[in-house]
């Protein structure tokens, strides 16, 4: 979620917060891509697990809103071609 919260804050934009995680981390995906691929509204169903211990994501919350989840509908944070 500190991903999401760095982004929110305006500190970085969401493919240079993916690009640390590759490159500095090791990670295959940065966390938005993994974010799309898992779903927006599952991740904040999840948030809302965890809602006592991180604060809310108004960005996640907006996107899930307006329908945006990820891979599934053809956008997240970022946008896939349609099949």
């Amino acid at each position: 979620m500190e991903a999401i919260h760095l982004y929110e804050c305006g500190d970085a934009t969401f493919k240079d917060i993916d690009t640390a995680m590759k490159l500095g981390v090791g990670m295959q995906m940065g966390s938005f891509e993994l974010f799309d691929f898992v779903g927006l509204d599952t991740l904040k169903f999840y948030c809302r697990w965890l809602e006592n211990l991180v604060a809310s994501c108004k960005v996640l919350d907006n996107l899930v809103r307006e329908g945006i989840l990820g891979r599934k509908s053809g956008e997240g944070f970022y946008k896939y071609p349609s099949k």
